[in-house]
């Protein structure tokens, strides 16, 4: 008898222990075991490639039910924002009080603007540069762009033809405000944490209104999960707006079609009668000068 109680304690353990190891080497999120990116030819981790969130971020970064359509008696169904779970860490932004009451706003006044203001309604809407780190998941591809006999990383975006680049090395270039930001990259190990600064204001989060000051830091990190997909991971931080840092986070996606390549979304175009059609005295000619019949 007492062997046997003796017995089932030692298999109990044993059990306990093949859990708490099982727990211990389990990967946490971004990380990819086993898996070794490829190498470029000056050895470091390859990168390129035609990439794309798929998610619904661009809507809302925080969880949010599917909803109307902005003018819903002329488009219907179409334009709807479709459900989508979040993707900022806790699903919380840490907005101070008066940031909270902004963004709802904003909210509200999305699609009504000032054409002589930066700051009115959603930049999406008016065709601006994305900015950082919106740029990643808008619901268009980028194109991530190594080697050419530079150390420096291309970021491509087919959205209004927005690019940056990431400087690999320490680099004499001009400190301003920019709607990209200015970036600054390392490796560590097979991921590429890239530091961003100098974003100007006029840009936003999402479509939701959620937004940013000036101060906006950004730091990035791109790790790769297999062939075909990185974990994309960007901490925000900005003492004028928030009460302290928070992250979001999502896979990419590589596209795989024959031949893939970026297109092109000049969208400038589509924005000027939205934009200027509030001051001009004949909206309706600025539209047929657009789009003549």
């Amino acid at each position: 008898m007492r062997n046997r109680f003796r017995g089932s304690m030692m298999a109990v353990v044993a059990a306990a222990v093949v859990v708490a190891l099982s727990i211990a080497v389990r990967p946490t999120a971004g990380q990819a075991p086993g898996y070794r990116a490829p190498r470029t030819a000056d050895g470091q981790p390859n990168l390129n490639g035609i990439w794309q969130a798929l998610n619904t971020a661009n809507w809302d970064i925080q969880d949010h039910a599917a909803g109307p359509a902005p003018y819903p008696l002329l488009l219907g169904a179409i334009g709807a924002m479709p459900a989508g779970q979040g993707v900022v860490e806790g699903n919380e932004i840490p907005y101070q009080p008066w940031a909270a009451a902004k963004k709802k706003e904003n909210y509200q006044t999305r699609l009504t603007l000032d054409p002589l203001k930066l700051n009115g309604g959603d930049p999406e809407a008016r065709c601006y540069y994305p900015g950082v780190p919106r740029a990643t998941y808008l619901p268009h591809p980028f194109q991530i762009v190594q080697g050419g006999g530079t150390n420096d990383i291309g970021i491509l975006y087919e959205f209004d033809t927005a690019n940056r680049v990431i400087h690999m090395d320490k680099a004499d270039v001009p400190r301003v405000e920019a709607w990209m930001g200015l970036s600054f990259g390392h490796w560590e190990g097979d991921t590429l944490v890239v530091d961003v600064t100098h974003l100007n204001e006029g840009t936003w989060f999402d479509r939701a209104g959620n937004f940013h000051s000036d101060a906006l830091h950004v730091v990035e990190r791109y790790t790769p999960l297999s062939p075909d997909a990185l974990h994309y991971e960007a901490t925000i931080e900005d003492p004028k707006v928030f009460t302290r840092p928070w992250k979001m986070s999502m896979p990419l996606y590589r596209r795989l079609e024959k031949n893939v390549r970026l297109l092109s979304f000049k969208c400038v175009e589509f924005a000027e009668p939205y934009v200027y059609g509030a001051i001009s005295n004949h909206p309706e000619e600025a539209v047929n000068k657009m789009w003549p019949k």
